[in-house]
């Protein structure tokens, strides 16, 4: 029997397929996204263990001065696994052996774990990335609401089930868009709020005999406060599974709004008129005007939404413990969600100002779709008391013939509606030509829906009001929570560099 050479020694670590396989990949991602994490990790909990008497003031001045002598004259990013080590902790721990000998060094390692760590240095590249998103929809909506609020009057045809439906406005088809978008942004933070507890002083699962701080670590590390179950630190990562389903949520709900953009800009509709900044031409039939961003905002929103559901999968039916499947290559496979999403939402944040409506298409839309004709039965039961249902036949009978006809409801359709008035209600109407053309145009249709989150100027300014109101609460917010990690990164340099500096 030949021996394959590949295992000629199974009692070495590591295996040359698993350095290849997992630990050089694990290795590398560590190098590429936790640097800074490990370093925060180390200097705050060498911090905690001196003021707590844990570790002895000049022994922790002695680690601190040589984490911080690797800093200067190491570069992660040059580093090659060996396979020397296990990983990236470990490595940095031998280079401190070599630095301290073996018991120094080994004391940093006092009262924690590889577990709480973990999940510490995720929850500190979780948090960036979900603030930078948080910031490119806080952007978006801006930009959202001032397109609102230039086109507040600005008629469109609104669809239901791909047919046209209604008039409204741009202002209020975005207002909804926007409150989406608003939701999301609370769903962000919401996942944000898990984020901001440390899991540092969980250790391996059950806490440690040390008297740790585990508040003051939090703090140095600009969490606001630590998660408090020890098991749930190391277990309960619906930190992962929160963040993720917040960031897919995002970019499905804009999804929808992308394809009606797509919907909206196709020949046979034209509604919206996309500028040739924003246009791509075709390299054979030069009449083409092709809206191509939108079609990568579709396909991209779809990827990010894609990722970040794998994401949710990977955890889903997994043990409630400490596991790998919610650790390194899931939160690497997790950036890319990130990063994709980013281009979403900075796209449509320069596109969605460009946008023009297309006043004249809209205005033929709605001419041969007489979608005014629901104000007609309003008004009749307002107006001539009817019941609803009654003044809805006799809508119906008009805008049968008109659309029939090719024709248009203001000017085509009174002779129509006389006829239909006079069988089913049995008299003559009280509304002449002028108040029928008057009552079936789109600007009344829109004007008379003042309702509370109608379309009408009044009830739509106030609640763009409301959405500019909050957006601004929600950026009060996040500049609040910046300072305050800001304020937590001075706080741990400053006691890192005192210790560092003691004899």
């Amino acid at each position: 029997m030949t021996q394959d050479p590949r295992a000629a020694d199974r009692t070495t670590f590591p295996d040359p397929v698993y350095k290849e396989t997992v630990l050089r990949p694990l290795f590398d991602g560590a190098k590429a996204h936790h640097v800074e994490g490990f370093r925060a990790i180390d200097r705050a909990h060498l911090v905690m263990l001196a003021e707590t008497g844990i570790l002895p003031r000049d022994a922790a001045g002695r680690i601190a001065r040589a984490l911080a002598a690797i800093d200067t004259e190491i570069d992660p990013s040059k580093l090659v696994y060996t396979g020397a080590v296990e990983d990236y902790f470990f490595a940095i721990e031998a280079e401190l052996r070599k630095r301290l000998g073996p018991d120094e060094a080994g004391r940093l390692h006092t009262g924690r774990s590889r577990n709480d760590i973990d999940h510490t240095l995720f929850k500190l590249a979780l948090k960036p990335r979900l603030d930078r998103m948080a910031g490119q929809l806080r952007a978006l909506i801006d930009a959202a609401l001032r397109l609102a609020e230039r086109e507040q009057r600005t008629l469109i045809v609104a669809y239901t089930h791909g047919q046209p439906a209604q008039p409204s406005t741009l202002g209020h088809y975005l207002g909804a868009a926007i409150e989406v978008m608003l939701r999301d942004h609370e769903r962000l933070i919401q996942a944000r709020e898990l984020l901001d507890l440390s899991p540092m002083g969980a250790a391996a699962i059950t806490t440690s005999g040390f008297p740790l701080d585990r508040d003051r670590v939090a703090r140095l590390l600009g969490f606001k406060a630590p998660l408090e179950n020890s098991y749930g630190c190391i277990a309960a990562v619906d930190y992962v599974t929160g963040a993720f389903s917040a960031v897919e949520l995002v970019f499905l709900h804009l999804g929808r709004v992308i394809q009606d953009l797509q919907f909206w800009t196709a020949f046979e509709v034209g509604q919206i008129y996309v500028p040739n900044a924003f246009v791509q031409i075709s390299s054979i039939m030069p009449q083409k005007r092709n809206p191509v961003p939108i079609e990568h905002l579709r396909h991209l929103a779809s990827q990010a939404m894609g990722r970040a559901r794998v994401i949710r999968d990977v955890i889903h039916n997994t043990p409630f413990t400490d596991m790998n499947d919610a650790e390194g290559e899931t939160h690497e496979a997790g950036y890319q969600a990130f990063e994709t999403g980013g281009r979403v939402l900075e796209l449509l944040a320069a596109l969605l100002p460009a946008l023009q409506v297309d006043d004249r298409r809209v205005a033929e839309t709605i001419r041969r779709s007489c979608i005014t004709i629901t104000e007609l039965a309003d008004t009749l039961v307002r107006g001539e008391g009817l019941s609803f249902r009654q003044a809805h036949e006799i809508a119906a009978e008009v805008a049968r013939a008109v659309v029939a006809a090719d024709g248009d409801l203001p000017r085509d359709g009174y002779a129509p509606f006389v006829d239909a008035f006079r069988r089913h209600a049995g008299r003559e109407p009280g509304l002449d030509a002028a108040g029928f053309a008057e009552a079936v145009s789109p600007e009344r249709f829109v004007a008379v829906r003042e309702r509370f989150g109608g379309p009408g100027p009044q009830a739509l300014a106030a609640a763009l009001a409301r959405y500019r109101a909050r957006l601004g609460d929600m950026t009060a917010a996040a500049e609040a929570v910046a300072r305050r990690e800001r304020a937590a990164r001075d706080e741990l340099q400053a006691a890192f560099a005192a210790l560092a500096g003691e004899a």
